[in-house]
């Protein structure tokens, strides 16, 4: 069991995340992003036109997502990928034959609820064959860490960096979020590499 996983582990013991919320069935992936820029954040996103392909979202894309409570909802931008991505000190590495991967997202809280949440608790990688990585502990030389504890009114704006450790011959494709720490029933999905 990796690292991650134990802390999830250790909060679901703890009582801290709520455990019904896993049981739901009604999950929906969601690769298109939305058609606007950051100048027309607060505005309803396009829709695409009727018998238009869909796009699947790369990096630079912002998809929205709902959470669980009526109001909650949050625009997420994979804004780069650094892979692999170096420690920011000698003391934090990957276990050998690992590898770390840096990926900064921007959120902004376009619901009416406040956002208060754990990012990295939601946020996956996923290489060509479907292996999924979870977040990791650690800072990287490409910036400052997403917050552990992220709290945003809506319009609030959060900018970070979020490290995943796979092995080192895995072909990293996918980035995963999903709010409310994993749980809610939209998961966004971007093409990456």
């Amino acid at each position: 069991m990796n690292r991650a996983a134990k802390s999830v582990a250790a909060l679901l013991l703890a009582g801290l995340l709520p455990l019904t919320a896993a049981c739901n069935g009604d999950s929906d992936v969601t690769t298109t992003p939305n058609k606007k820029s950051d100048s027309q954040e607060g505005k309803p996103a396009e829709k695409p036109a009727e018998g238009t392909a869909k796009k699947d979202a790369k990096t630079g894309d912002t998809i929205t997502l709902k959470g669980m409570d009526d109001g909650s909802q949050l625009d997420v931008t994979v804004v780069k990928v650094v892979d692999p991505a170096k420690s920011s000190d000698e003391f934090t590495t990957p276990e050998s034959g690992n590898r770390f991967i840096g990926v900064q997202f921007k959120l902004v809280n376009s619901g009416t609820k406040a956002y208060n949440d754990s990012p990295s608790n939601g946020a996956q990688v996923a290489d060509k064959d479907g292996q999924q990585f979870d977040a990791t502990f650690g800072d990287i030389t490409a910036g400052p860490s997403m917050s552990s504890s992220v709290k945003l009114a809506p319009g609030g704006k959060a900018l970070g960096w979020i490290v995943f450790e796979a092995p080192t011959k895995s072909k990293v494709t996918q980035v995963q979020f999903a709010m409310d720490s994993g749980f809610s029933d939209q998961t966004g999905q971007w093409s990456i590499g």
